[in-house]
């Protein structure tokens, strides 16, 4: 019997008998004359049957065959049971290209590292190149703001913003270390900064707007001293932008609030990767985001206009990129307004090899030695059997 006909399952065995069957030709029939009897033939008589004269023999070979048959099957049974029972520990090998729908490839994640950081150095150069051009607060006050009017001004409401600005961040970067797939994580929040940025960077270059209150101290402005400017633009990256550090000294980046793009980015991060049973501890980050975004027109250190705008840049940059994100059907769709953005051949670039929704799994950051998942898998092994 062939080995492929061994392994299969209980149900469908079937016992293995060959049968051989002679056939002969009938009789022919007797002829029929005109008047309607037959010609009978007296020289053809019919033999009678004799009793086979070894039947004891043919039904001892029948019984061994049965009791053959019957061993055949107790054998299949108890293969196809230990192959069940071992089918866990089957490795089927698969191409890891075809496996893999959620690959790392940190060296894009790197990609999108640069692409943050070098817009993050030219708002800082335009901050620097702006501040030039503010005018004075004797020559063009304040602006008229509706919030201002209703709201007397908090002198610490301002280090509240930067403060929640903070815990945020942390929060978000604790989470993040503990999330599966941090590669493909890191390198989207790498583009919604640079991204978020540099529309800050042209907002705040062809509109400059003056002081929003006359509490506000700036910097000196140096004109042609090309070395002063260096150094500043060295001490804003080295502060972060911080008023906290002492280093956002300088004025004319209102439009938008770059403190607004930090609360908002940081909570929408925090929200769609983390589990919905985790309802305390989003609801949590939303009270300290929202506070922030406030506090800061309650310090009068930004203008309603900088606060909505900023507002509204973040969260449609957000929701525009995960949604051509989790939906891989819109990515190709001919129809699809999303594509035309000016960033879509950056988020094919990141995004070609992601062929699934990211789901929001935690582990351990460091792996286990590959001595303790041999023992893990010895003990798993043991349980089972």
């Amino acid at each position: 019997m062939a080995a492929s006909e061994l392994i299969q399952d209980s149900d469908d065995i079937r016992p293995h008998l060959e049968v051989n069957v002679t056939t002969t030709d009938p009789e022919t029939p007797p002829p029929i004359i005109a008047n309607g009897n037959p010609v009978c033939h007296a020289s053809s008589p019919t033999p009678t049957p004799s009793p086979p004269a070894n039947g004891k023999k043919t039904a001892q070979e029948g019984n061994n065959m049965l009791s053959s048959i019957l061993k055949q099957n107790q054998l299949i049974q108890s293969l196809s049971s230990r192959l069940q029972r071992r089918c866990d520990y089957v490795k089927i090998a698969v191409s890891e290209e075809r496996a893999d729908h959620l690959p790392a490839e940190w060296w894009k994640t790197g990609v999108a590292f640069l692409y943050s950081v070098f817009i993050l150095f030219f708002t800082t150069v335009i901050i620097t190149v702006i501040h030039e051009r503010v005018p004075d607060k004797s020559v063009s006050p304040p602006l008229p703001d509706k919030f201002f009017d209703y709201v007397d001004r908090v002198p610490w409401a301002f280090t509240v913003t930067e403060v929640n600005g903070l815990i945020l961040c942390g929060l978000w970067l604790v989470q993040l270390f503990f999330l599966k797939h941090k590669a493909i994580i890191v390198r989207r929040c790498f583009f919604m900064i640079g991204t978020l940025y540099l529309y800050r960077c042209v907002t705040m270059y062809i509109t400059t707007l003056p002081v929003p209150g006359k509490h506000m101290v700036c910097a000196p402005k140096l004109y042609n001293d090309s070395t002063g400017k260096i150094w500043r633009i060295l001490s804003l990256i080295s502060g972060g932008g911080l008023s906290l550090s002492g280093s956002q000294l300088m004025c004319g980046d209102f439009l938008y609030s770059g403190h607004t793009v930090m609360c908002t980015l940081s909570y929408l991060f925090i929200q769609e990767y983390s589990p919905r049973w985790m309802w305390w501890y989003r609801w949590i980050c939303w009270c300290l985001s929202a506070s922030g975004v406030l506090c800061i027109l309650i310090g009068h250190e930004h203008y309603s206009i900088d606060v909505v705008v900023g507002y509204f840049a973040t969260t449609r940059t957000f929701w525009w990129y995960h949604t051509m994100a989790n939906t891989h059907a819109l990515r190709q769709a001919p129809n699809n307004f999303l594509s035309r953005t000016w960033w879509n051949p950056i988020f094919n670039f990141l995004e070609k090899n992601v062929r699934t929704t990211v789901p929001v799994v935690f582990s351990w950051p460091v792996a286990l030695p590959s001595s303790c998942r041999q023992r893990y898998r010895i003990v798993e092994g043991g349980r089972d059997e």
